[in-house]
């Protein structure tokens, strides 16, 4: 028996991209063309709840399949997906050997406990079981390794590591293989199926093969050019080419490119799939790719906007695809666009050159009062404040990319007397003593603190060209109840929304990034204890 098995789901997950119409034809010549390569299995299409119409690869029942598979099968087993909530079990007929001979059980993770019904009923008819979570990169390790236990008692052919979103890396596939393998049945192959989103697709399988050497008997998916939704799939020729190279396994590759050139082709000039930017985006924060086709439809929107709206829609919500809140996002940003080369002009004048303390709302620039006094009298900087007004220190500029801080203190006396930086994000009203600029300039994306104010005014002042830095006030989050975040109890997060140490760690990693990307060539000093100050001091910031 051979020890990995390739299953090919052109006519499954290609299906997605033409509404499974491949027409009779295609899917007989196809089915046929791999038998005869020596694919292991083939899967044939979807079992669902809607009438089977000619020339589709969506059945209602494995009868409905025998006109299309060939006497001679040779070694090779044919298979269906059967996604549980769209498909009644009850359905399909017991096995027997004229029609397919597994079925795939696929499932979202909330399904992961009603589904065991429905996959003890393929193996009670006779079918080969294949256990195909969805997003296996969404479980945790216990929910995992809940689910395993629970498959393990139906004795499955195989469960697959379904990497539905093409976010996995090296390091992610390790780990869950030997989650899986170490707690899965001996007797159950443990399949692979990937998606093209971070290019990774072959070099994963061509990794999960190697990883697996001697362990398991495995399942590769692959389609015949890549073909599936988005950033498609492993390409069938490829893992078979590797496997004749490394492994001697007698695939006939040249029949698969006559079914590329007969088939497969015709379909790539009709419909687009493949690596992309978009795509890549979808991969990196685990998106279903129907967000990204609706954000690519709107007229001018960049990469970069695609990823901070990614970024900002929040993980659950990415995972499925709900265009209304998608428009709200979408009209939302737009608000936050301005033109700010003037602003920009204006406030390089006043400030390049200048040495500049960063005076942000932590509670120690209450408890180093005296340590901020004697750098200013020494000093004498220009004092730009952070979502902060107060008498009590020398404030030159309040700089404001809060927008509920702006607002709080909108309404104080002396609101009015104070030079104001305003992000676009917060308001695009300029003024005689209020510059605007341009959010989108200095956000970046792939943190969930992204806008944080400290982080994006020191982007800011990297432009203007400033000779120092100084920072103050600039703590860091704590949720222990006798800590005191910032200078006022009123600024304070409500501390059962905010995760102190993920909050300090995505602020670290953005600080890191800061001084590993920043062009200004100027120090930074720390006034106040800080939790990121260790960051700024870095062998790897030397310039």
């Amino acid at each position: 028996m051979k020890r990995v098995n390739i299953l090919d789901c052109t006519l499954r997950d290609g299906g997605y991209l033409i509404d499974s119409q491949f027409g009779n034809t295609a899917i007989k010549g196809i089915i046929r063309g791999l038998t005869d390569s020596g694919t292991d299995v083939i899967e044939c299409g979807f079992l669902k709840d809607e009438p089977h119409q000619k020339g589709s690869t969506i059945f209602n029942h494995a009868a409905q399949l025998r006109p299309f598979l060939p006497e001679d099968r040779r070694q090779a087993s044919y298979v269906c997906l059967a996604d549980f909530s769209r498909y009644t079990i009850e359905n399909l007929e017991p096995y027997d050997g004229t029609s397919i001979d597994g079925v795939r059980a696929c499932f979202f993770k909330h399904e992961r406990h009603d589904v065991i019904n429905f996959c003890k009923s393929i193996k009670e008819k006779g079918y080969k079981l294949y256990v195909q979570p969805v997003d296996i990169l969404g479980y945790t390790d216990f929910e995992l390794l809940g689910l395993i236990e629970e498959v393990n008692k139906l004795e499955p052919y195989a469960f697959s590591i379904v990497d539905t979103f093409g976010s996995l890396y090296r390091d992610d596939l390790q780990r869950i293989f030997y989650l899986v393998h170490h707690n899965l049945l001996g007797s159950a192959k443990i399949g692979f199926h990937s998606h093209n989103n971070l290019q990774m697709s072959f070099a994963l399988s061509q990794e999960f093969i190697e990883l697996t050497q001697g362990l398991r008997q495995v399942v590769v998916d692959s389609s015949m050019a890549g073909m599936g939704r988005g950033a498609g799939n492993t390409n069938t020729e490829l893992v078979m080419q590797y496997m004749n190279r490394k492994f001697n396994s007698g695939y006939d590759i040249d029949i698969v490119l006559d079914l590329i050139d007969n088939y497969i082709d015709g379909f790539h000039n009709q419909y687009e799939w493949g690596y992309s930017i978009p795509h890549f985006l979808a991969g990196s924060y685990s998106a279903h790719v129907n967000n990204i086709s609706y954000l690519s439809t709107k007229a001018g929107i960049a990469s970069r906007d695609i990823n901070y709206l990614l970024n900002r829609l929040g993980a659950n919500a990415r995972k499925r695809y709900d265009y209304d809140l998608l428009e709200k996002l979408y009209i939302e940003y737009l608000d936050t666009l301005c033109e700010d080369e003037q602003s920009l002009r204006e406030l390089k004048s006043q400030l390049q050159g200048k040495n500049i303390l960063m005076l942000l709302p932590g509670h120690s620039i209450v408890s180093h009062k005296g340590e901020i006094e004697s750098y200013c009298h020494e000093k004498n900087p220009v004092v730009i404040s952070v979502n902060l007004l107060s008498h009590d220190y020398p404030i030159n500029f309040a700089y404001f990319s809060n927008k509920n801080r702006y607002q709080y203190w909108q309404s104080a006396t002396h609101f009015k007397e104070y030079k104001k930086i305003v992000t676009s994000n917060v308001t695009t009203a300029t003024g005689p003593n209020q510059w605007v600029i341009d959010f989108t300039r200095l956000v970046k994306c792939g943190w969930e603190q992204l806008d944080n104010s400290g982080i994006l005014l020191l982007r800011l002042l990297d432009q203007l060209e400033v000779n120092s830095i100084a920072i103050a006030g600039f703590d860091g989050y704590s949720h222990n109840a006798d800590n005191q975040n910032y200078i006022q109890k009123a600024m304070e997060k409500t501390r059962n929304t905010l995760n102190a140490s993920e909050a300090n760690e995505d602020i670290r990693s953005m600080l890191e990034d800061y001084m590993n990307t920043r062009t200004l060539d100027c120090p930074i000093t720390f006034i106040t204890p800080s939790l990121f100050e260790s960051v700024t001091k870095g062998e790897n910031h030397v310039r």
